[in-house]
């Protein structure tokens, strides 16, 4: 059976560039805190859910200094994003995964429902079933795994909409892939999200 890596895909947190969406209802510097304690959270059930590996993948590269000062939990493998749109990262980071073995779980660090009971959930799923998806109610997901890499699942999708999940999902019905979905959950993207965040990450 194959280890699983979680890739956590997140941007640096600092003002001006993370949660931007977020800057009208709390300026940039609380969006760019909000941004940071949701990364540690995800960081954290990441490891708690039992994977083999972690995988922060990161942009900038941690090695520049908007990252200076976040201290990052032992044994958190560190990867740049690289180049190019939002499919063609994630579909670099979700190759070299698979090439190496593991079963992927992409995650961003959007969703504080997404902790690590679900992604524990999303593991099991990945026994009997191809992919599996946690869509988000705004039309995204919080959470794609897969046992095999195809580059059809983030070619030409139309990144920050609302027929992301379902441009996925006709991706992988394409693939004659079988798929688990797992129950939608919240992402706090927009002002009027904030109602979702927990009282514990305000």
């Amino acid at each position: 059976m194959n280890s699983t890596r979680i890739i956590i895909f997140a941007k640096a947190p600092v003002p001006g560039f993370a949660k931007t969406r977020l800057i009208p209802a709390l300026g940039a510097e609380s969006a760019a805190q909000l941004a940071q304690r949701m990364l540690m959270h995800t960081l954290e059930q990441a490891l708690l859910a039992g994977a083999d590996e972690v995988e922060l993948c990161a942009t900038p590269s941690l090695q520049d200094d908007s990252w200076r000062g976040l201290a990052l939990a032992p044994g958190i493998i560190q990867t740049e994003q690289g180049s190019g749109d939002l499919g063609e990262r994630l579909a670099r980071a979700s190759s070299r995964a698979a090439a190496a073995g593991h079963n992927v779980l992409l995650v961003g660090t959007d969703c504080p429902a997404l902790d690590a009971a679900a992604m524990q959930a999303a593991m099991q799923a990945l026994k009997s079933r191809d992919s599996v998806l946690i869509p988000t109610f705004d039309g995204g997901y919080a959470l794609l795994g897969f046992k095999t890499f195809h580059s059809t699942l983030f070619e030409n999708i139309h990144w920050s909409t609302a027929s992301v999940a379902r441009e996925t999902q006709d991706r992988i019905q394409a693939l004659s892939w079988t798929l688990a979905t797992l129950p939608m959950l919240h992402d706090i993207d927009e002002p009027d999200d904030l109602q979702w965040l927990p009282g514990w990450l305000t």
